[in-house]
């Protein structure tokens, strides 16, 4: 099988590295010429997080890329795909089936991201997602996890795990498109919150996080036409240890230099997401209080230009603590 992987960032590199080094077989590796991720495997054969095989062909020719592809796995950021998107349409895409390794809202339009591809053209029997919890640094130590694959098509997302497996990570068949999609997206926004509780010290919070957060989540999926309970598997929950907890987890770095006033320059799909989910919320009529405090301290407060990130960060947290008592469970 001949995969072409779009993208050479921190996970698409790790996609090329185990769709070549594990599962042998024949990998296109395409970034953008210019770009530094792209530059410094092409320079050294290797990032911070893999080293590509010799047998991977790396390119900046898109049209290749794509054209030469059974499979084509994109995995860039996710407010960035409904334009290249316009890009990839451009070429010979008949009946190829498309993977998206990302997890995000266009925030624009709050559309998922299988939506966006269906919007630009591509049949919804040919999208699939993989999504999941694990960290690159793990699975490089041979340290496995479980992922999940979903689609609209039975057939694609069964075809896909079963080819992708490996004893390194084990698949499962998703069966809720929807909820997939939307709490591999949300967990992101629960990391920086889990971030912020850990740079301002209040560690002891993040299972109550954990509780409230899944709970929130699974009623913006059911409004949204999924399954509430696809809060509780490997998508969103199942990816907490990874998200809420790790040193590698990139939105929980943000969150907990927000925290102590800083910036983390790297990318954090979850400030996006919560500015998403936010608009979802509002428009579906969907209380969500976790996700509305992740964006009020990312868009709203001025924690980078007090000093006092922490204090700033907890001010907005504390104000969960004085709504109504509520029913745990509605």
């Amino acid at each position: 099988m001949k995969i072409s992987v779009l993208g050479c960032g921190r996970w698409g590199s790790f996609i090329a590295w185990y769709q070549a080094t594990v599962l042998k077989n024949d990998v296109i590796s395409w970034g953008p010429e210019g770009d530094y991720s792209y530059e410094i495997l092409k320079n050294t054969g290797k990032n911070e997080y893999v080293t590509l095989d010799k047998n991977i062909m790396l390119t900046c020719d898109l049209k290749l890329a794509v054209e030469s592809a059974d499979v084509i796995i994109i995995s860039i950021s996710s407010q960035g795909l409904r334009g290249f998107m316009q890009r990839i349409t451009a070429f010979n895409i008949k009946d190829k089936p498309f993977v998206l390794c990302m997890k995000g809202i266009e925030v624009d339009t709050g559309k998922r991201l299988s939506e966006v591809l269906t919007e630009s053209g591509i049949s919804p029997d040919k999208i699939a997602v993989w999504v999941g919890p694990g960290h690159i640094q793990a699975f490089t130590r041979g340290i496995p996890n479980c992922m999940v694959i979903d689609s609209e098509s039975e057939d694609l997302k069964r075809r896909l795990a079963d080819s992708f497996k490996s004893n390194l990570i084990r698949f499962y068949y998703g069966n809720d498109l929807i909820g997939t999609e939307i709490g591999a997206a949300a967990k992101n926004v629960l990391g920086i919150a889990a971030g912020v509780l850990d740079g301002s010290g209040y560690v002891s919070l993040k299972g109550p996080l954990m509780a409230r957060g899944a709970n929130e989540v699974g009623r913006l999926i059911a409004a949204l036409g999924g399954k509430f309970r696809s809060a509780y598997g490997l998508a969103h929950l199942g990816d907490y240890e990874t998200t809420l907890f790790s040193e590698y987890s990139h939105n929980r770095k943000y969150g907990e230099m927000m925290a102590h006033g800083t910036k983390f320059e790297k990318l954090a799909e979850g400030v996006m997401t919560a500015k998403a989910m936010k608009k979802l919320g509002d428009k579906y009529g969907v209380d969500l209080p976790l996700t509305s405090a992740v964006y009020e301290a990312c868009f709203l407060s001025r924690v980078f230009e007090s000093g006092d990130g922490a204090k700033n960060c907890m001010n907005i947290i504390l104000k969960l603590f004085e709504r109504e008592t509520k029913s745990e469970f509605q």
